[in-house]
């Protein structure tokens, strides 16, 4: 989506917390104590245009805003987008796992990923791996054997 972009790194917004709005996209809202963990980019003016045209900013889903983050223990200025309106929704399909995936990758807190999660109706958090054991395997072998005698 933005081919000049790049993640300068993982950054805290404090004194904010994450939400889904009624348009079921996230955002964040002020709230004491809490705190937003995300990653930090660098982009061009095109990037810039085309972020604006994806949130939707001409048609007032979004307002941009600059807000003071922590990055690498530094305070420093972002852009963010904050929904217009405020109200608490349902996600999306897939929405939650999605930023949730994201999150993970950055290796943003486990703790905060799982409070990301609690947004998801399903609660799904994603494919889990499962030890089918030998008796699945020797049922794999055999069929395979079945079907290599079959075509011979």
């Amino acid at each position: 989506r933005c081919p000049g972009a790049v993640a300068v790194g993982p950054a805290v917004l404090q004194g904010h917390r994450f939400f889904i709005g009624r348009e079921g996209c996230g955002s964040v809202e002020p709230s004491g104590g809490d705190t937003v963990h995300g990653v930090l980019w660098r982009v061009t003016l095109s990037d810039l245009a085309v972020l604006h045209a994806y949130e939707l900013l001409h048609k007032g889903m979004y307002d941009l805003h600059r807000r003071p983050v922590l990055h690498e223990a530094r305070r420093v200025s972002a852009l963010i987008y904050l929904l217009r309106r405020r109200a608490v929704g349902r996600p999306q399909p897939g929405y939650v796992e999605s930023v949730a995936a994201g999150a993970r990758e950055w290796a943003l807190p486990e703790a905060y990923v799982r409070a990301v999660e609690r947004w998801s109706p399903s609660r799904f958090t994603g494919a889990v791996k499962v030890d089918v054991g030998e008796t699945a395997k020797d049922i794999t072998r055999d069929l395979t054997r079945n079907i290599a005698r079959e075509v011979v």
